[in-house]
């Protein structure tokens, strides 16, 4: 099986560092996933759920704001302006879920978008 190394960097600091199996970003031009020896791109995220699978398989999402992405073969690197886990063994899910959709609606982009990043943010909540 192969992995990938995954970085998502805040101001604040790192939210994820870890190797995964793949990723689904929210690009500016819709959403994407990242597979190992994917081919370099850098590309613009826009406001959305970042979806991880975990080496172990399972699934992290992180709700981010804005940003932009850099993919290599071997790494990942999501640059992103705010970001927060809504889901993974450690996260209070209930207060995640409500600072997810705090920053979502404060991302400055389109409304769709935002409506779209927060029914997906709600989705996940009920999954749990």
């Amino acid at each position: 099986m192969e992995l990938m190394k995954l970085e998502i960097v805040t101001p604040n600091g790192m939210i994820f560092d870890g190797e995964v199996k793949q990723v689904t970003l929210p690009g500016a031009e819709g959403e994407f996933g990242v597979l190992p020896k994917h081919a370099t791109l850098v590309s613009l995220l826009d406001t959305g759920v970042i979806v991880i699978e975990k080496a172990d398989g399972s699934e992290v999402a992180v709700a981010i704001n804005s940003g932009y992405v850099k993919v290599e073969e071997e790494k990942t690197t999501c640059i992103v302006d705010g970001a927060v886990a809504i889901s993974g063994e450690e996260s209070d899910l209930a207060k995640a879920l409500e600072d997810a959709k705090a920053l979502l609606k404060s991302a400055e982009t389109s409304n769709t978008a935002i409506a779209s990043a927060v029914s997906k943010v709600e989705q996940i909540g009920k999954s749990f």
